[in-house]
């Protein structure tokens, strides 16, 4: 559907660009407002660089109620006015504009460099800095508290144990924590400028290293956009066959964040259990495509690996034992009085703030904020099976981990319808030509959340920008939030409550 100032598109669509109208950029800016105000948010918001080497912008505004996305487009000139302070949602996608293309959103409150790495147009920066010397990650100013009593605390880059690394710096008065300031950007790769003029050969095993932990959500999108661009989606066998997927990487991915918080209070047994039983499920979706991350099982056009020879029964017989030990681990968890009381009250976010932040995901509905693109934006099985949104009230880190638990529940059972009536029919079809100049976007719901992909090609059917956001992308400033007023010594285990990805948020 088209109106005189957007275009209205469902998930997994695609549209010619030159149907989505062209706005100066105070009209454009006037709409993305008007749509916020109504209760829409930005799924993405980017630069693309046309044939003559001009910039468009574009948004994307997610409409839960209607089922759909606004998109919008106008030119863009080396400045703009920022609409940040309207709309806090774009307070990262403008300084990632910044960095991208060196134009300047005059009037953004807080311009710093997302990923550091220069103009992908000029080599310099929208800073002005000496592209040799420049970019080094975390090289920044970053804000401080002044007063009696008050210290920095830094954290990072390098962190004890095997993780990624980011660099935290706190304001603290004492032991509680007045500011938190996040800087990422360590694990940048360059990959949405790698995906220019694609589909390349290499386009399934980027998207597959996106996120690890975010396999097959992040394939199963890539895969979406390009049937959408082909105009033909994958047959319903293999839908399903993602949506296992899906479910099991969210399973792997819910039961190891439970043993992680159990391990951060300091409850070993159900730390020790959710240890191995994060293994399980990896072992499960290892059954299925013979990788535990679930690479290679989600393709364009369809999925690589069937569920034949009685392999839907095996996975249904070792679901048995596994899911009663899940089930066992969580409820010692929460009926533990100590653990409770080390949770409750810990590293809020109001619902006000993750609805101004645009956090996605069990991030968002912790906070009660309905937020679930397999609800509002369902496509291929979830159309039918899936009607259960998990939202909490709270939003501590015992309603992060208590919507884990819920979800775990549902995901379990919705895992077993799957197993018990999958589609009859092939699992694959190739894909025609991709239609040229024309813009398609698939929204899948991931483990942590939301996983956006927009791609637009040009006139050749290859793309001519592709952009990707991981739902880090959107929920790295909560966690900020969640530390303001708590002690320092939370931080632990505010993080893993979110458990955010460094690698997604710096692609």
């Amino acid at each position: 559907m088209r109106s005189k100032q957007s275009v209205r598109i469902a998930n997994g669509a695609q549209t010619p660009v030159a149907q989505i109208p062209r706005l100066d950029y105070d009209t454009f800016a006037d709409a993305v407002l008007a749509e916020f105000d109504s209760g829409s948010r930005v799924a993405a918001y980017f630069a693309a660089p046309e044939t003559d080497g001009r910039l468009e912008l574009y948004a994307v505004m997610a409409r839960e109620r209607h089922a759909n996305f606004a998109l919008f487009r106008t030119p863009l000139g080396e400045r703009f006015q920022s609409l940040t302070p309207n709309c806090p949602q774009l307070h990262l996608f403008e300084r990632e504009i910044a960095e991208q293309f060196g134009v300047i959103p005059e009037g953004h409150p807080w311009l710093k460099p997302v990923r550091f790495h220069a103009s992908w147009r000029t080599g310099h920066d929208a800073w002005g800095r000496d592209p040799e010397a420049h970019p080094r990650p975390g090289d920044m100013e970053f804000y401080q508290v002044e007063g009696d009593g008050i210290h920095e605390v830094a954290v990072g880059p390098v962190h004890a144990g095997v993780i990624e690394p980011g660099h935290f710096r706190f304001q603290c008065h004492g032991e509680q924590v007045l500011h938190l300031e996040i800087s990422l950007g360590y694990q940048h790769r360059g990959l949405e400028r790698l995906l220019v003029g694609g589909p390349h050969p290499a386009g399934d095993r980027q998207m597959e290293t996106i996120a690890g932990d975010t396999t097959v959500a992040h394939m199963t999108a890539y895969s979406k956009v390009l049937e959408g661009l082909a105009g033909q989606p994958a047959p319903p066998r293999a839908q399903a066959i993602r949506a296992l997927g899906l479910e099991l990487e969210r399973l792997a991915n819910h039961v190891g964040d439970i043993g992680a918080l159990s391990g951060d209070v300091g409850f070993l047994p159900t730390a020790a259990f959710c240890g191995r039983l994060r293994g399980d499920y990896l072992n499960l979706t290892a059954l299925l495509c013979g990788s535990r991350f679930g690479r290679g099982l989600v393709r364009p056009g369809g999925v690589g690996f069937d569920l034949d020879g009685g392999l839907d029964r095996q996975l249904l017989a070792t679901l048995d034992g596994v899911q009663a030990n899940t089930l066992g681990a969580c409820r010692l968890f929460f009926a533990t009085p100590s653990v409770l009381g080390r949770l409750e009250g810990v590293g809020r976010v109001s619902r006000s703030t993750a609805e101004d932040l645009g956090l996605v995901g069990l991030a968002a509905r912790a906070c009660g904020v309905p937020r679930d693109g397999r609800f509002f934006f369902p496509t291929g099985v979830y159309k039918e099976s899936f009607d259960e949104m998990i939202t909490d009230e709270l939003g501590d880190v015992f309603a992060r981990a208590r919507v884990r638990h819920r979800e775990i529940e549902v995901s379990l059972s919705l895992t077993r319808r799957l197993l018990a009536a999958l589609p009859d029919g092939e699992i694959a079809r190739p894909l025609g030509q991709l239609a040229p100049d024309s813009l398609a976007l698939s929204l899948v719901e991931g483990w942590r959340g939301e996983v956006a992909h927009v791609a637009i090609t040009g006139g050749d059917g290859r793309f001519r920008r592709y952009k990707i956001v991981d739902p880090s992308f959107h929920n790295w400033s909560g966690l900020a939030m969640a530390l303001r007023g708590t002690q320092i010594s939370d931080f632990p285990l505010c993080n893993k409550s979110f458990n955010l990805s460094y690698c997604g948020f710096d692609l």
